[in-house]
């Protein structure tokens, strides 16, 4: 399975959310950014690669779609609700993305 995690700069949330999930075997992982300044921005050959997207916020997932109304439409994409409160690979953090995308996996 192709997971694609996604936040605003990638450069806390997805990151850690790709560092957790890059360890399984049955899994291909990326993370990338929304923002103009992230580290790796999103792009449609990214969304087009994914079988599931996970996107940390609300807003995330809005981006996706209007920026990328093609490549999404027939993807399924998660919401996790995680706000950017949380340094890279913060053990609080860790376990919010655990519980929230393990079900999906």
């Amino acid at each position: 399975m192709n997971i694609l995690f996604v936040c605003s700069r990638n450069i806390w949330r997805s990151p850690t959310a790709e560092a957790i999930y890059k360890q399984r075997q049955d899994h291909n992982v990326r993370s990338a950014g929304t923002e103009p300044s992230a580290r790796i921005r999103v792009s449609s050959k990214d969304i087009l690669w994914a079988d599931i997207i996970f996107t940390m916020e609300k807003k995330h997932k809005q981006r996706l779609v209007n920026n990328f109304p093609v490549e999404t439409k027939n993807k399924q994409l998660v919401i996790l609700d995680i706000q950017d409160d949380y340094k890279y690979m913060d053990e609080e953090l860790i376990e919010m993305i655990k519980i929230s995308v393990d079900p999906y996996l």
